[in-house]
This record gives C-alpha cells, sequence and structure tokens, in this order.
C-alpha cells in the first residue's frame, strides 16, 4: 500500500515559491507517508519571513543555511549531503525532492540506483534532465490550479464572475496521442485490449511529468475519452470498475 510507503520530503526554499504548500503536501501524502520534512534556505534572508507559518502548519523542519560564497548555490548543497545522510540511515522507502533546479539531476539518478522511488516537484520552467530523472514529476501550477478551482467552487456567484487566473493548460499533440496509442499497443491483449490502469503505470515510466491533469482533466479515462481515438470498456467485479482501452480500428 501507498501509505506504508516513507517518503522523506526534502524542499528548497530558495527555488520554490511558499503559496502553495499546503496543496503540495496533500499531494504528497498520496504517494506515501512523509516522515522526513525538511526544507533548506539561508533563512536570514527577510525575502524568505513568509514561510514562517507555513513550516509550522505543515510541520516542516527549516534547515539554515548560509550562502558562504557569492554565485554559488549552498542550499543546493546542503540539501543533496542531507539526502545521502538519509538514504543510508533506511528510514525511507522513497525521496520526495521539491525544486525547479536541475542541479538535483544527479542526486534523484543516484536515489533512484539505491532502489528509491522518487517524486520530483517542481514549476513548468523545470529543466527536462531533472523530471526524466525521477519517478514521477509534478507541476506546482497543476497544485495551484486545483486549489483555485477549489476555492473558486466554494464562493458565491458574484466573487466567481471575477474568476481567479487560470492557468494554460497544455494541448493535446500528436506525439500525446502516438505516447497513448503505442503505450495501449505495448500492453494489448491478442484482442487489442489494455488495463487501463496498466496504461497509466507504463505512460509514468516512459514519461515522469505524463498527468491528465496537465491537460484539464483530473483522471485519464476522461483524457483517452475526449481524444476519440480509443474504444473504452467498463466491467463492473463487485464494488471495482474495470475499465479497458484499446486503439481504434
Amino acid at each position: 500500500m501507498e501509505s506504508d510507503i516513507k517518503l522523506a520530503v526534502l524542499i528548497d526554499g530558495d527555488n520554490i515559491p511558499s503559496a502553495h504548500v499546503k496543496e503540495m503536501m496533500e499531494e504528497i501524502a498520496k504517494y506515501g507517508n512523509p516522515t522526513i520534512k525538511r526544507i533548506y534556505a539561508d533563512w536570514t534572508k527577510p525575502t524568505l519571513s513568509k514561510w514562517k507559518n507555513v513550516l509550522l502548519e505543515n510541520a516542516i523542519t527549516p534547515i539554515q543555511q548560509y550562502g558562504y560564497t557569492t554565485g554559488k548555490n549552498a542550499t543546493d548543497s546542503a540539501m543533496i549531503i542531507d539526502a545521502m545522510d538519509v538514504l543510508y540511515s533506511e528510514k525511507v522507502n522513497g525521496f520526495c525532492l521539491v525544486s525547479s533546479d536541475s542541479d538535483f539531476t544527479r542526486l534523484a539518478t543516484r536515489l533512484r540506483e539505491a532502489g528509491m522511488k522518487v517524486i520530483g516537484i517542481g514549476e513548468k520552467k523545470t529543466p527536462a534532465p531533472f523530471i526524466a530523472a525521477c519517478d514521477k514529476f509534478i507541476y506546482i501550477e497543476i497544485l495551484r490550479q486545483q486549489s483555485d478551482d477549489a476555492t473558486e467552487s466554494e464562493s458565491s456567484d458574484a466573487a466567481k464572475s471575477k474568476s481567479s487566473k487560470k492557468i494554460d493548460v497544455d494541448k493535446i499533440t500528436p506525439n500525446v496521442i502516438k505516447l497513448i496509442s503505442t503505450t495501449v499497443s505495448d500492453l494489448a491483449d491478442e484482442d487489442g485490449w489494455a488495463f487501463l490502469g496498466d496504461v497509466g503505470n507504463l505512460l509514468q515510466k516512459k514519461q515522469p511529468n505524463f498527468d491528465s491533469r496537465n491537460y484539464g482533466f483530473l483522471k485519464l479515462t476522461p483524457l483517452i475519452k475526449s481524444i476519440g481515438r480509443f474504444e473504452i470498456d467498463e466491467i463492473q467485479k463487485g464494488k471495482l470498475k474495470l475499465i479497458y482501452v484499446r486503439n481504434k480500428k
């Protein structure tokens, strides 16, 4: 079970906005139990004062790291050293690295080599190598949008008319359709059907930042239905609904 997975959550405080940490921690809880929660920054900087309440509310431990040399990121080094210490302590089964910085690419690769599950969280500006080095990568903008949508749905009609700023969802390009199609083919039985859960897992392995929410859909099923190039078959087995998909002939 996912709840049995113990995660170390390490946050690059110099590189991540404080506004949606609550939503971020709720997202992380879907993949395991965050038993270690640390954030790294030079807390003597006045610009980081807004983090104080956020850290208290989410029980995140701040780690002080002075910038010893101008132009060098000491925070990255401290976070990497801590990550290796946690790895060798054998207290966790996985890591969540929260940053948009490509400097953590090698760390993510090393942790996965050691058998750790690695989840990355960062902004859409995150370089591709860091994304590819993770098992799964989640964009902060998506979590921010979910939060805004929830707030909007609870607000009055008058407030809704003002409407919060929407982020641009990614377009479903021919490359995305091809990725899904080939993944279905990779897993299909002799009749062309593939179990949707397996399709989702393989899509994640092929492209760690693949997320139906990037395209404006909460789940994979409505995303695939919207494309119109696939057949969907839903089988009810007791309380379970099994969903299968195949390419249209």
